[in-house]
């Protein structure tokens, strides 16, 4: 494909998401033109650096970027403050001033810990996003959320943060497990039932080929997906209000992740359950028609859900519902769709309800 560029508006600044294949060997320079060289820190887990780490390194060094790379173990369990509180030190230790480029290299996973750190570090230096998985390159790497976990609940400790720009090779699509595929997927779907009817129809014609990893489709895909969020974040950057359809189907699927210590369901997989339980909430509260659900249920199981673990049970979902950071009061705060492409923000507080919900997603 040819490179495509995508302006997004925040209340700071405006940022570029270019999305070319082979961006990642043209990083140095595309930094450059923002930032002059200086020192800057590569954030990474040791499985996207094996693949991508030194193709990274050496676009950065040819156009005289002093680089310290800094490399965390893959998964949720890295995302907390203890693995910051390491990464602030390798800052220091690096001599990165309030001009340096933090640069996160990697999934959704490594764009909230290098995202939390760019923000924090000396009140916040300029934060550059190359997404590696199509989760992370259609979702995260836009909008400026970053956080960490805390033990009690995912993405507890974070705030809002815009990148200086977001770098996206869907090339690098190419090596991903066709399951970290799937997962992404979901949110790609997601953006077709909350906010773009054509999209979704899109989908419905073309989710086999994605599935097979069709590289000028997930393109499309990706670009699609991002200009549905940057529509939605430039609305409500700071979400106060419409910027919450973006977690349709997060309320559950965070719960989910929570339960099982972040070590059985990735994101987009525990995402998928949840778009599906919003959906039967919806049904339950007569918000949307049977023919609309029914496409949209046809559209989550093509991409396949995720057997929960055994000895999870619909206690220990509830239990982290219990300290989802949308609650308001005693209602937990759902977003459902009411039609193909059209999302409403619910307060639900049918503890009967969740609970017959919940145990849907267990069986």
């Amino acid at each position: 494909m040819t490179g495509e560029e995508i302006m997004v508006r925040s209340s700071n600044l405006t940022y570029r998401v270019l999305i070319e294949n082979g961006a990642l060997r043209d990083l140095g320079k595309s930094v450059r033109l923002l930032i002059p060289s200086g020192r800057a820190m590569l954030v990474s887990d040791s499985n996207v650096f094996s693949l991508y780490g030194e193709t990274a390194l050496k676009a950065l060094k040819s156009e005289k970027w002093e680089v310290t790379a800094f490399e965390v173990p893959p998964g949720e369990q890295s995302k907390n403050l203890a693995v910051v509180s390491r990464l602030y030190d390798a800052a220091v230790d690096a001599g990165l001033d309030r001009n340096s480029p933090v640069i996160a290299l990697g999934g959704g996973m490594i764009g909230d810990l290098a995202g939390f750190a760019a923000s924090t570090y000396m009140r916040g230096v300029p934060l550059v996003m190359v997404p590696t998985s199509l989760l992370a390159q259609v979702d995260s790497s836009v909008g400026g959320k970053v956080a960490v976990n805390h033990p009690r609940g995912k993405n507890l400790i974070g705030t809002i943060y815009p990148p200086r720009l977001v770098i996206i090779d869907p090339g690098l699509l190419g090596s991903l497990p066709e399951r970290q595929l799937l997962a992404g997927l979901a949110e790609v779907i997601k953006y077709g039932i909350i906010e773009n009817k054509e999209f979704f129809l899109w989908l419905e014609e073309n989710l086999d080929r994605l599935l097979r990893g069709d590289s000028a489709r997930l393109a499309r895909a990706v670009g699609e997906s991002i200009r549905a969020k940057a529509r939605v974040v430039e609305a409500d950057e700071h979400e106060r209000d419409y910027r919450r359809v973006l977690n349709f189907g997060h309320t559950i699927g965070h719960a989910l992740e929570a339960a099982t210590g972040y070590s059985h369901y990735l994101h987009g997989e525990a995402v998928l359950a949840g778009m599906a339980a919003a959906v039967r909430i919806a049904i339950a509260g007569n918000l949307i028609d049977s023919a609309s659900s029914e496409r949209i249920y046809a559209l989550l199981n093509k991409t396949g859900f995720k057997k929960p673990p055994s000895g999870l049970t619909a206690e220990k979902i509830i239990d982290k519902l219990k300290h989802d950071k949308k609650r308001r009061d005693s209602d937990l705060i759902f977003v459902l769709p009411s039609g193909i492409g059209s999302a409403k923000i619910v307060p639900v507080n049918d503890e009967q309800l969740i609970k017959q919900t919940v145990e849907s997603v267990l069986h």
